[in-house]
């Protein structure tokens, strides 16, 4: 189970291939949510970048300190010594570069040697910088006239301090906590419930509707398929992975109040984003299309490894095992993405594909295939839970809502922020993709149905 930095769900659409499902027993809660990570990070990333910005403070004041020796007439040394050894509070700016080692020395062993949760060394830090530089400017007026740097250090130096406060208050404090109480709440949800979860959830039918039946009641999902079960431990682990990503998959449709707008085009597709425990940010693509729910089913979810030939955004996909009725394994290949800055990605995931009365649903997460080892060729991604989910519409049959949900880590070393601008972009790219393969297919229909009325 991958434990949850944020998910950097990038241009990846191998993730296209991903899919979502979406059951309309929602009477428990998944046992997949609320398990807790089995490690935790010693040190947040908003910690670490305010760490990290505690120590620009102190090398900028540095650097503005040696550039204002150099800015007198005199040598280097002799601005040294007059500064340094002969010292005037007055005259000298030396002290200000003191006061931001005083800072750095505090605000570092306070907040990363001993993680401390409380804003209290920071208020001192901040009031003894505040009060020395509002004497200092008080003091050095008259000498501010014949050295610019008089106004430049004592007022920098006033910002990063007041900036350090901020982000450490707004920032890194209220983030911790809101990943405590997730973490909190998990592991309370996971000690009370999974007594009743584990023993009950596949064993009673209310809880999850049979694919069997559900898959058997139509025509079969899959000629290939027709008839398999899971037999080994390892097709079985398949097949509980691809029902935890449906059960994550279906609190996330659930909670579509929750999403959080993000950009939209001109199609009227949009794109909305969801923090999910320990899998971080989740990207929910909304679509809808002018063609019926079986279309898009066949092409997108039963039809994974024809995709390649209509949509750019993924270059490879290869079915290594049917598992069972409901459950195949894949492995993916991500074309290129942000111009070229990610390079491709390779996937295996587990997908497990449902078909009910309202809508067709594939969802799935990451998993290891012995038959597709990491290699050296692409970098080895992982995704979350998330899928396809096709919505038919009950008044007409002709029109459907189409739903993608993305969770992935690109691994490799990409700043997150790169990820996730490029990410919406390649969800709009691979809905242009799918538009127009609708409508070649529809043109190809209509050419074939002429070509018969005139033989």
């Amino acid at each position: 189970m991958a434990t949850g930095e944020l998910r950097e769900s990038g241009s990846l659409p191998a993730i296209a291939s991903l899919n979502a499902s979406y059951s309309t027993s929602m009477s428990i809660p998944s046992p997949y949510i609320f398990v807790p990570p089995s490690e935790r990070k010693a040190i947040s990333d908003v910690r670490r970048t305010f760490c990290l910005f505690v120590t620009f403070d102190l090398l900028f004041i540095t650097m503005l300190w040696i550039i204002e020796l150099n800015y007198s007439n005199s040598s280097i040394w002799d601005s040294l010594d007059k500064e340094v050894v002969h010292y005037q509070f007055e005259t000298s700016f030396f002290d200000i570069v003191l006061l931001a080692l005083f800072r750095f020395l505090c605000l570092q062993m306070g907040y990363a040697a001993f993680k401390l949760r409380h804003w209290w060394m920071i208020a001192v830090t901040t009031l003894v910088t505040s009060a020395f530089l509002v004497g200092k400017v008080v003091r050095i007026s008259h000498v501010m006239s014949d050295n610019a740097f008089g106004y430049v250090l004592p007022i920098t130096s006033f910002v990063l301090a007041w900036l350090e406060t901020w982000f450490l208050d707004f920032k890194v404090l209220t983030q911790e906590a809101d990943d405590e109480r997730a973490y909190l709440a998990a592991v309370n949800a996971a000690c009370e419930r999974a007594p009743m979860i584990y023993p009950r959830a596949v064993s009673e039918g209310q809880f999850y509707s049979p694919p069997e039946s559900l898959a058997g009641s139509e025509e079969s999902l899959d000629e290939e398929g027709l008839g398999r079960r899971a037999v080994t431990a390892q097709e079985k682990e398949f097949v509980r992975q691809g029902r935890e990503a449906m059960s994550v998959v279906e609190q996330i449709l659930s909670q579509e109040e929750n999403w959080k707008f993000e950009k939209n085009n001109d199609m009227g597709d949009s794109v909305y984003t969801l923090e999910i425990p320990f899998h971080g940010k989740t990207f929910i693509l909304k679509a809808f299309m002018q063609c019926s729910a079986e279309l898009v089913y066949q092409e997108v979810i039963l039809q994974p490894e024809k995709m390649v030939h209509w949509n750019k955004t993924v270059t490879a996909c290869q079915i290594l095992q049917r598992v069972d009725d409901n459950t195949l394994i894949s492995w993916d290949v991500s074309a290129g993405a942000a111009g070229g800055v990610v390079s491709a990605r390779d996937f295996i995931n587990v997908r497990r594909i449902e078909r009910k009365k309202e809508c067709y649903l594939s969802a799935g997460m990451a998993t290891e295939h012995d038959a597709k080892p990491p290699c050296g060729r692409f970098v080895r991604g992982e995704n979350g839970p998330g899928g396809f989910v096709v919505l038919k519409s009950s008044s007409n049959p002709s029109v459907c809502t189409f739903i993608w949900v993305l969770n992935t880590d690109l691994k490799g070393r990409l700043p997150r922020y790169l990820i996730h601008q490029s990410l919406a972009a390649t969800m709009f790219e691979f809905m242009s993709h799918l538009r127009q393969r609708i409508t070649d297919i529809r043109a190809s229909g209509r050419s074939h149905h002429h070509h018969h009325l005139h033989p």
